[in-house]
């Protein structure tokens, strides 16, 4: 198997610049999952999503494609790291109590993964994946980031994106579905932070290496002067969380 390695290069940015998850999140899965033995995160990247599990099952298996992205993950000892993909874990069957895929689902061949899922869960094991979008700052800067977004990196965006943008609304996940609470991602950041996370996202790095600039400088004075004074401001994200139970 083959996959859209869009990561790896910025794999050190992706890991200090990309939001945590909140743990209230972690905790609700870990109530639905019929057991605490064993939880697989797949597409792993940095092991956001694994070291928050580590906290509630005895072991983690986190799987992802990029070695470069694996590097940068911190070592648990709960977690065992492991190079491979999604629809091919390597995960024993009926291993796992919930498997986890955090914004990388789009990613996926959707059939072949959730044949995957079927045999790495165990009988009412859960399986949770979810996503996120554009932040919100205040409304005048998340305009900017939005005139990035989709004025400026439009073509550059993988088809793939548009699930994201729907939160996944038009897919047929399996099993028994479980109704989610609304879950917030939140961080105070300052303007560094902001254009970081902005420099991680996939089509600004297809628009540098087609365009030979990084299209943030251009927008970082118009930045800098809807931040403000305010040393730092509170970005949210709402996930878009879909769980089933096999």
């Amino acid at each position: 198997m083959t996959f859209k390695d869009l990561f790896s290069t910025q794999s050190a940015d992706y890991a200090r610049f990309r939001p945590g998850y909140p743990e209230a999140l972690f905790s609700w899965l870990a109530s639905l999952a019929p057991g605490r033995g064993c939880a697989v995160d797949v597409a792993t990247g940095n092991g956001q999503a694994a070291l928050a599990l580590a906290e509630h099952f005895a072991e983690v298996v986190a799987v992802d494609a990029s070695a470069a992205q694996l590097a940068e993950a911190p070592a648990h000892s709960n977690v065992v790291y492991r190079v491979g993909q999604a629809e091919a874990t390597g995960a024993a069957d009926a291993s796992a109590d919930l498997l986890t895929a955090a914004q990388a689902f789009h990613w996926f061949r959707q059939d072949t993964f959730f044949a995957e899922a079927a045999r790495v869960l165990r009988p009412g094991g859960v399986l949770a994946v979810w996503s996120y979008g554009l932040t919100r700052i205040t409304p005048a800067i998340d305009a900017l980031v939005q005139h990035l977004y989709g004025d400026v990196l439009g073509g550059y965006w993988e088809p793939e994106r548009r699930l994201v943008e729907e939160g996944y609304a038009s897919v047929k996940f399996p099993f028994t579905p479980i109704p989610a609470p609304p879950f917030e991602m939140a961080l105070e950041w300052d303007l560094a932070a902001l254009t970081g996370y902005l420099r991680t996202w996939s089509a600004l790095r297809a628009y540098v290496r087609a365009q030979g600039v990084d299209p943030v400088v251009a927008l970082e004075p118009e930045l800098a002067r809807a931040w403000g004074g305010a040393g730092a401001h509170t970005a949210r994200w709402t996930l878009a969380l879909h769980v089933s139970r096999r």
